[in-house]
């Protein structure tokens, strides 16, 4: 599939792009078809040599089946060549990433409160089996009872051995 995308170029802190038609199996940087423009993302956005591009050659590869990718098609929609593409919904973008556990905390908590409006629902089917449950309460207390005669136990062990030493 013929992609319309950007190519990286210039140095390390100071990024400049091409814009072309390359097949999208190809790298990013590696072979493409056409040079169709460039874009400088360091210059001011009034500056006309922030954007240059080759209208009718756009046109003609878009007629031909080349799909923008998503920064292409906004840099397309500021010259207004193409319609703006829809922003994503990333809520958390404008957030500083120090602060969005913060949020994501506020977010979670309204979904615990969720389950509280379930509740009565099942306190009702409580109310209609509470035979069940009485046994369920009364199992745990035997294992504890269970869990409370090793330990017993192991300090017998313990005396036992230190016993033998001696003899």
């Amino acid at each position: 599939m013929l992609r319309i995308r950007l190519s990286m170029g210039g140095v390390r802190k100071r990024p400049v792009y091409k814009i072309v038609v390359a097949d999208g199996r190809y790298s990013r940087d590696g072979k493409f078809i056409e040079k169709l423009g460039s874009y400088n993302p360091l210059l001011p956005k009034d500056k006309k040599e922030r954007i240059k591009v080759e209208f009718e050659r756009v046109k003609y590869w878009m007629s031909k089946g080349a799909q923008p990718t998503l920064r292409v098609s906004r840099i397309l929609g500021e010259m207004q060549l193409m319609p703006m593409p829809k922003p994503g919904n990333n809520p958390l973008k404008a957030i500083p990433k120090k602060d969005r556990k913060k949020e994501e905390t506020k977010k979670e908590e309204p979904k615990k409160e969720e389950p509280k409006k379930e509740e009565p629902k099942k306190a009702e089917a409580k109310k209609e089996e509470p035979k069940k449950e009485e046994p369920k309460k009364e199992e745990p207390k035997k294992a504890e009872a269970k869990k409370e005669e090793p330990k017993k136990e192991e300090p017998k062990k313990a005396e036992a051995k230190k016993e033998e030493p001696k003899a």
